[in-house]
This record gives structure tokens, C-alpha cells and sequence, in this order.
């Protein structure tokens, strides 16, 4: 049996958070007197460290800095979790909020999903959603404001390809129907900030919605998020008003966000 002091664990964890704060790394004098440690018990600790990897040494041989072994280990772990399991709380705490119905999507293979949702509403009417389902682009809030992301010409290309008024798409009587419209909405949608669906995914159905962001490739779209209800009772002011929370929201997902996480899940 390997006899490890518990000390000794928590003064090698105290290295590491501590290098984590030093991505430059620190020398063996800082680090004991950071730790309040002797010289001779600090050298022991970093040699364990890096003889198990996670500690290296710079160039020099005076700095000590952390290897990326930490960090794959946490995007072994993150990418074991379903992004839906990470984001319901979020979804369920917006959904408290504003009373409505509040709608995951995510971006694979160069489609969008809807994959979770959550129910504000307490009263009689409200949004029943179909989950699985591809997100149609030039109709919801979700499909503009991920549209509004891209460069212009990609955008039209995407919509182009699949046309205005493909038999497998839902349709509002406000649905855009045009190249002209669509260059003006993704236009008004970038200006904004969030995409507004008024009666154009379905009759009836308004929805406000942002886009999710890699934290660590910004430019990368990997999700939206939508707040949604009846019209007569989301009407624009109130839409609107929806904006901070869920841009509020849409923060905590791109925090919580792990790489890779919706393939994993999925499988």
C-alpha cells in the first residue's frame, strides 16, 4: 500500500492552483514561500508533480509551470457530459423569469437542433415544442440570429439552398419569402443584437433569441438560446424586454459550454 500524507496531497493540489495563477510560472523560493514550506519539502512535492506530468520546468530551469495534462483531463470529463444535462438549470431559471417557453438549440453538422426546452408558463395556453427537430434558418429567431453571424453571402447561401418555402419547414404568414428581406432582417438583427420571430416559424408564436458562443474560438457559433410565447401575449415591447435576461443566460451557457459535450451526449 503506498503511504501518501494527506498533507502532502494537499500541498501538491495548493501547487497547482497556484501555478494556475502563474501561467508564467514561479520559482521554487516563491512557491515554498507562498506555501510556507521549506526549501527541500517544496523541491520534493515539485519533483512528484513532475514526475507524474502535470509540472515541467522552463527553458532556464528556474521557473516551474504547469503542463496541459490538467486541462485534458478536464475536457475528458466535460466531454462525458450532455450539454442538455449542464444547461437545464439555466433554462429552467430563465423560464421562471419570464413566465415562457424557453428553447436549447444546438449547431452540428451545419444544421441547428432544438435538444431542450423548459416551460415558464403556468397557465392554460401555452407552447408544446417537438424537440429533435431542425431549426428552420430564415423563420425563427434561433435560424436568424446564427444567420446574422456569418458573412452575409454565407448566409444567403444557406437559405438559397433550401429555398424559402420547402414543404419540410413550418411557415408563419410573416415568414420572409425573399433574398431582399432576408439581407434586410440579418441586417436589423446584427444592429440589435438578438433576432425576433413574429409569427414567422408559425401563426401565432413570437420569440426573441441569441446566439451561443465557443468561449474559447469566440467566432464559433455552437448553440441559441430563445425565449418564446403566444403573440397576443409576447407582443414586441415585451420581446424586447426579454433581451437582458436572456442575454444573461446565454453568458452562463458560454461558461458552462464544454467542448465536445452535444456529440458525446448524443452517442
Amino acid at each position: 500500500m503506498v503511504n501518501v500524507s494527506i498533507s502532502a496531497v494537499e500541498r501538491g493540489l495548493a501547487i497547482l492552483e497556484l501555478l494556475l495563477e502563474h501561467p508564467d510560472g514561479l520559482q521554487i523560493s516563491a512557491l515554498a514561500r507562498h506555501l510556507s514550506l521549506p526549501l527541500s519539502a517544496t523541491h520534493r512535492l515539485l519533483q512528484a508533480l513532475i514526475n507524474a506530468r502535470y509540472v515541467k520546468q522552463d527553458a532556464s530551469g528556474e521557473r516551474y509551470l504547469l503542463t496541459l495534462k490538467i486541462g485534458s483531463i478536464g475536457l475528458r470529463q466535460m466531454a462525458g457530459i450532455n450539454i442538455a444535462e449542464i444547461a437545464q438549470p439555466i433554462l429552467d431559471s430563465l423560464a421562471r423569469k419570464t413566465g415562457e417557453l424557453i428553447r436549447l438549440a444546438v449547431v452540428e453538422d451545419d444544421e441547428m437542433m432544438w435538444v431542450a426546452n423548459a416551460q415558464g408558463a403556468t397557465g392554460s395556453i401555452r407552447c408544446d415544442p417537438v424537440m429533435g427537430r431542425h431549426v428552420t434558418l430564415h423563420t425563427t429567431g434561433m435560424g436568424k440570429a446564427w444567420l446574422a453571424s456569418m458573412p452575409e453571402k454565407d448566409a444567403i447561401a444557406r437559405v438559397s439552398a433550401r429555398g424559402f418555402d420547402n414543404e419540410h419547414d413550418s411557415l408563419g404568414p410573416n415568414a420572409i419569402k425573399s433574398l431582399a428581406s432576408l439581407r434586410r432582417e440579418i441586417r436589423k438583427t446584427r444592429e440589435r443584437g438578438f433576432a425576433l420571430n413574429e409569427q414567422e416559424s408559425e401563426l401565432g408564436l413570437s420569440a426573441i433569441a441569441m446566439v451561443i458562443r465557443d468561449r474559447v474560438e469566440f467566432n464559433r457559433v455552437v448553440g441559441a438560446l430563445s425565449i418564446a410565447g403566444p403573440t397576443f401575449r409576447v407582443d414586441r415591447e415585451r420581446l424586447v424586454s426579454f433581451a437582458e435576461p436572456l442575454h444573461e443566460a446565454v453568458a452562463e451557457l458560454e461558461q458552462a459550454w464544454p467542448i465536445r459535450a452535444f456529440a458525446s451526449g448524443r452517442t
